[in-house]
């Protein structure tokens, strides 16, 4: 049995986002195309929320059908509607959804022949199409000056509503690291190029620095540390020293960068995202 189909106004959801979605703080699982939310519900089920949290972010056909196991009333279905947040879809059925004057060809059934022949040619290159990479949803550079359709995209992800400010959604998120570094590593095209708002109240303008705010806090102090050196050293003397000083911090600022800020794979596949 498949639950009852809405009306097409909830969202499609990636795959990757519901297999991310498997603690009890985030659970999804799927019933064919459909994707239900039943993180509420893990408390309540009487088997346990344990037994819910195995097929965390999986498709429970299988087992809701399993006689042996334990077979589940139309009650067991009838709770599943009550939880329907979307339908499952890949990135490259998403992709030519968008594009295509007929989306509901597309979503959110499985794709026709015809339309899975289009997206073999998308995801291959064949014809006059582009590839789509499942990754970053983009077919090439030209997309990355597309803006990004804010409220879509969160609906669609689930990962930051950059219409709202950043820093408690990210610090609040607890996404898994998988989860995590997919999203970080999608493009978005914030209106116009403009920074997402951070904080959203009166620190937000600390978040914004002008390119010459840089020199003008900067230039002083290195100026006066530069004429105290040139007082006490000879002229060449420091010289060196000063280059030896901008190559030794570019250096270490470089090692931090490379080391802290792009530790991905050092990172333990618990960790959630408040641990970076």
């Amino acid at each position: 049995m498949a639950a009852t189909m809405p009306g097409r106004t909830l969202p499609t959801i990636l795959r990757a986002d519901v297999e991310s979605r498997n603690t009890a703080k985030s659970c999804y699982v799927t019933l064919g195309t459909n994707v239900y939310d039943i993180t509420t519900f893990l408390e309540d089920h009487p088997g346990g929320g344990e037994l819910i949290l195995e097929y965390g972010g999986k498709d429970v056909t299988g087992i809701m059908k399993d006689e042996i196991s334990h077979g589940h009333s139309e009650a067991a279905y009838e709770i599943l509607d009550e939880h329907l947040v979307g339908f499952v879809v890949t990135e490259p059925v998403l992709k030519m959804a968008t594009e295509s004057h007929h989306p509901d060809s597309f979503l959110p059934f499985p794709p026709t022949n015809a339309v899975l022949e289009q997206l073999r040619a998308k995801e291959t290159g064949d014809g006059h199409t582009k590839p789509t990479y499942a990754n970053t949803g983009v077919s090439s550079a030209e997309d990355l000056s597309i803006e990004t359709d804010l409220t879509s995209d969160y609906r669609t992800h689930k990962f930051l509503d950059l219409n709202r400010p950043l820093f408690l959604q990210v610090w609040n998120g607890g996404f898994s690291k998988a989860f995590y570094l997919e999203q970080v590593h999608r493009p978005r095209h914030y209106k116009g190029g403009e920074s997402a708002p951070l904080f959203g109240n009166f620190l937000e303008p600390l978040s914004k620095t002008p390119w010459w705010v840089v020199p003008l806090v900067w230039l002083p102090p290195m100026a006066y540390g530069t004429s105290l050196a040139v007082g006490g050293l000879p002229t060449l003397a420091a010289a060196a020293h000063w280059l030896l000083g901008l190559c030794l911090w570019t250096l270490i600022e470089y090692i931090l960068h490379r080391g802290l800020f792009h530790m991905d794979k050092s990172v333990h596949h618990n960790t959630t995202l408040r641990a970076y």
